[in-house]
């Protein structure tokens, strides 16, 4: 991992737990164990800690994506819509944003409220949500839903509002949320 990276995911960290008045570049630097300046030497200014700080949760939820799309993939079932494969794979990667990834939502949230002040970070959060919507349009075409990009801003928005809820409810509370998701599933198999 760079140092960027480094400081970009305590930016995140910083986020989660101190919301975007505790994100300063001496803050990042006490909770990446850095020497003070360190951060203000890799980015000058805040938002320049900021936009690496989204393109840092923009790589985590490639990644996150891709391992979503492995698991479909290798499911006995494949990826049918209704079906369990890409229900136990939606419902294993909102579980994991839930839990073990619990800080970069809730950096992403806070992220998203300040991108409706700064257009140049609304910008690098489109992209990410572009490459999210991509993916995800991906899945449902290759199960044959039509409108397949119509429908995954559905699955998108639907899953946002999950985590949203589940993100203010206590984290050791998770309930099962493939009833949910397989319940809209079917409705865009019907679609």
């Amino acid at each position: 991992m760079s140092r960027r990276q480094e400081i970009a995911d305590a930016a995140i960290e910083l986020l989660a737990a101190e919301g975007m008045r505790g994100l300063t570049h001496r803050a990042v630097d006490r909770v990446a164990d850095l020497p003070e300046g360190s951060t203000s030497y890799y980015f000058r200014t805040r938002q320049a800690l900021l936009q690496a700080t989204v393109e840092r949760l923009a790589d985590h939820t490639a990644a996150d994506l891709a391992a979503l799309q492995e698991r479909a993939e290798s499911s006995p079932t494949g990826l049918m819509i209704g079906q369990d494969g890409l229900v136990e794979a939606v419902a294993w990667l909102l579980g994991e944003w839930l839990t073990t990834s619990r800080d970069r939502q809730l950096a992403r949230y806070e992220l998203s409220l300040e991108a409706t002040r700064r257009p140049e970070l609304r910008e690098a959060l489109l992209a990410g949500a572009a490459r999210v919507r991509a993916l995800i349009t991906g899945l449902l075409a290759g199960s044959g839903v039509p409108d397949a990009g119509l429908w995954a801003r559905d699955l998108i928005a639907y899953g946002d509002g999950l985590l949203l809820d589940h993100l203010l409810s206590d984290p050791a509370e998770l309930p099962d949320l493939r009833p949910k998701i397989r319940a809209l599933l079917a409705t865009v198999g019907e679609g």
